[in-house]
């Protein structure tokens, strides 16, 4: 058995999948791609061209981290790797990963340094959000400020970009899959944060480099995903600092975000003002939806949503 599974969730992504399936399959890894019920064509694409490659098509799209969950239970090596559709490896970049992670048996995740496409590093470790978080949209393309960090444990202090993210089925397993409350953005903060408080550490890989385009999954719906990056960060406050804290959040974006939409025009200010007014419509708890039971834009009284804990 390879000591390697690699894990893509699509949604809509046929011409990503086109450019980075073929760098994932090869060299004896086991391949899952889970589809989140896309209408491109993307299943097909798999099935006709990526015969090795087990697919596995979900009826509905269930957000980003429950698809994974799906990936990681099927999946049967010590190691997974999960991938974007929009990001694949310069070079030797899954086999640096691997490599990496073998030295470092502490490393419950690992991620490589991530570039955009005009091979300019991107941020891949970062700080673990606050309370006074501002708002700004998550384009993760942009080109980092932050340069090449050297590869060592980091505990309870950050978290690495999900867009290729290896992690060892050991401390995944003690710790629980994905929290699947979380439909889309911060599920992988949630889950290196747990990671660390269990006593793993996060770490990059500087070797091991990977393009990340950005935005395959939400560029095609952005004001729908501004909102869920919002409700993500509300929900991941909640869960880990309580609802008081959560509250404190949402008062505080509701101006930061009011602030982005007076320096904006056009459509991004439009953008900033229906996720301003989404805000502050009601108190945080009632912000937090289940979208993954249901649609991104319901919301539910506290008594009716299911547990906030790991699934």
């Amino acid at each position: 058995m390879s000591e390697l599974s690699v894990v893509i969730v699509s949604y809509n992504s046929r011409a990503d999948l086109e450019r980075s399936l073929p760098t994932a399959v090869g060299g004896g890894r086991e391949v899952i791609v889970v589809d989140n019920a896309s209408s491109d064509g993307t299943r097909d694409l798999v099935r006709e061209r990526f015969q090795e490659v087990r697919l596995i098509e979900l009826p509905e799209n269930v957000g980003y981290g429950a698809a994974c969950n799906e990936g990681l239970r099927v999946s049967r090596a010590p190691l997974i790797l999960l991938l974007n559709p929009d990001a694949w490896p310069l070079e030797d970049g899954i086999d640096d990963l691997v490599a990496c992670a073998s030295r470092q048996p502490t490393l419950g995740a690992v991620g490589p340094q991530l570039h955009d496409s005009h091979r300019r590093p991107q941020p891949t470790l970062i700080g673990l959000p606050s309370s006074w978080w501002t708002g700004r949209p998550a384009i993760t393309s942009a080109p980092s400020s932050i340069g090449v960090r050297t590869m060592r444990p980091h505990f309870g202090k950050r978290f690495l970009v999900g867009a290729a993210l290896m992690l060892r089925r050991e401390a995944v397993e003690q710790v629980g899959l994905f929290d699947a409350s979380f439909f889309m953005f911060y599920e992988e903060v949630d889950l290196c944060l747990r990671l660390q408080q269990a006593g793993w550490g996060v770490g990059i890989c500087p070797e091991a480099k990977f393009v990340h385009v950005g935005g395959a999954s939400t560029r095609n719906d952005w004001p729908r995903m501004y909102r869920e990056q919002l409700r993500g960060h509300l929900r991941f406050l909640a869960k880990h600092h309580g609802v008081a804290t959560a509250e404190r959040a949402r008062r505080y974006l509701v101006w930061t975000v009011r602030g982005r939409a007076l320096a904006a025009r056009g459509e991004t200010r439009r953008v900033y003002l229906e996720a301003a007014r989404w805000l502050g419509s009601r108190p945080a708890v009632l912000l937090l939806g289940d979208p993954a039971r249901t649609s991104p834009d319901r919301t539910v009284a506290p008594e009716e949503r299911s547990s906030e804990g790991e699934r």
